[in-house]
């Protein structure tokens, strides 16, 4: 029996699935990377948590491939599908990810240095581990690619943008899945004007009108935008001038900054896991947590205004789908866009949690069926 296997490797997380046809034999996670990291997994409603240290994501993947070799065991893996966050500013579509295929994604590193280079080896490894699968990359940049040009450009000198120096959008599986489970759910809602939040260690939302993206927080980089858990979101660059100039920083201790020391553990300076900083006491918690929410509420009326008015708002995301109290603290600051919560429905973990003119939605999203999906269809066609 063939298997499809799948590999999300997030900037502090390595996702897995292990698909046979359309069935899901188990999934997990290694969560908390560079910290105490776990390895999560679940096969057929059997979970089990093995504690790992402080790995990478090289040490992640061993662990994975080391926990799946019961299931993996006797089997074929005739496909591996893999996040790759940046494809670029012309792929709209999976691609088979062949070694010159690898080499032009390395090209995109500076763009997402906390994820391409661990997505590709990934690649890389699943290619010697399973030689005779295909490897197939699904991109998260791939969905913002409907996006009007106003949307995508900066106001520097055309010839930039041409070089390829222009908004790109990420979390496209995210919002793949979302907008595909809408239509199958809730077709009126999805035809109409809706505004995703994906909130995880990395956050970005984006506009959707008709299931098609028109914006996106996120920008050249995916450090554009929110707040998360290790990088700094939005920030006047006039700020990164000053830190090389005044302060004498160099351009690898700026990237270690953005990406590593800001965010929600730099404001708070104790931690960038929204869940520890929601059961500490420290007012430098509550300081980083009220900043983010500031940020959701903020980007939400922004996108908006891209869109013109809002029907729904959906909220996905280990935070968007786990974290309760801010999902009502950015709403409150939204009732006159007709933003309201039923708190009893938003305490509960409901999946509708709306109580005004706007539809509020909360929804796991599912990165590894959008990826399972392109390697079933590429073995398929």
């Amino acid at each position: 029996m063939s298997l499809i296997l799948t590999l999300n490797a997030g900037s502090s997380s390595l996702k897995f699935s292990v698909y046979q046809d359309d069935a899901v034999l188990c999934t997990g996670q290694v969560e908390r990377l560079f910290g105490e990291a776990a390895l999560l997994l679940d096969e057929n409603g059997l979970r089990s948590t093995k504690p790992l240290g402080p790995v990478d994501h090289a040490g992640a993947l061993a662990a994975v491939i080391e926990a799946l070799e019961p299931v993996l065991t006797g089997r074929k893996v005739s496909g591996v599908g893999h996040r790759i966050v940046h494809g670029g500013p012309d792929r709209r579509d999976p691609a088979e990810l062949t070694e010159e295929t690898i080499e032009e994604l390395r090209a995109y590193a500076p763009f997402a240095p906390l994820h391409q280079p661990h997505n590709l080896a990934c690649v890389v490894a699943a290619r010697r581990l399973f030689p005779d699968a295909v490897q197939i990359g699904c991109f998260d940049t791939a969905f913002h690619r409907s996006h009007p040009w106003v949307n995508d450009t900066f106001a520097l000198p055309r010839a930039l943008y041409d070089e390829g120096v222009r908004r790109y959008g990420f979390h496209g599986l995210s919002y793949d899945y979302v907008t595909a489970h809408l239509a199958r759910t809730e077709p009126e809602l999805a035809k109409s004007r809706v505004v995703i939040c994906h909130l995880g260690n990395g956050a970005s939302l984006c506009a959707v009108r008709d299931g098609q993206s028109v914006g996106s927080t996120m920008g050249f980089s995916a450090l554009d935008g929110m707040p998360m858990g290790t990088r700094c979101g939005q920030v006047d660059p006039g700020v990164l001038l000053y830190l090389m100039v005044q302060k004498g920083m160099s351009p690898r201790e700026i990237e270690d900054l953005l990406y590593r020391e800001s965010g929600l553990k730099g404001l708070s300076g104790i931690s960038g896991d929204m869940r520890t900083l929601l059961e500490s006491d420290a007012p430098e918690a509550a300081e980083a947590i009220e900043y983010y929410v500031f940020r959701l509420s903020r980007e939400i009326g922004a996108m908006a205004a891209v869109l013109g008015g809002i029907d729904g708002l959906v909220f996905t995301g280990g935070i968007g789908q786990n974290a309760a109290p801010i999902r009502a603290r950015a709403c409150t600051r939204l009732g006159f866009l007709g933003i309201r919560l039923d708190e009893g429905a938003n305490l509960s973990g409901l999946t509708d949690i709306g109580a005004g003119e706007v539809r509020v939605l909360r929804l796991a999203t599912d990165e590894e069926s959008v990826i399972a999906g392109a390697v079933r269809a590429r073995l398929e066609a």
